[in-house]
């Protein structure tokens, strides 16, 4: 999978799962995917790890302070 096809399911993932255009302070969730998606495929997604799970696991953070 290219890097690009690889970014586009995480954002899908990260837009599918959220439920919610913004976070609180009014951020869109599209803009944050798509600058997080980068640092989760050079941290493992190019190694072969699902952008599926790599969403889910800095969604899993989301709401923590």
């Amino acid at each position: 999978m290219t890097k690009d096809e690889w970014i586009k399911r995480f954002v899908t993932r990260m837009i599918d799962r959220a439920g919610r255009d913004h976070f609180d302070d009014g951020e869109l969730i599209l803009d944050y995917a798509y600058a997080t998606a980068p640092s989760y495929w050079e941290d493992g997604g190019s190694d072969g790890e699902e952008p599926e799970e790599c969403a889910d696991a800095d969604m899993s953070y989301w709401g923590e302070e």
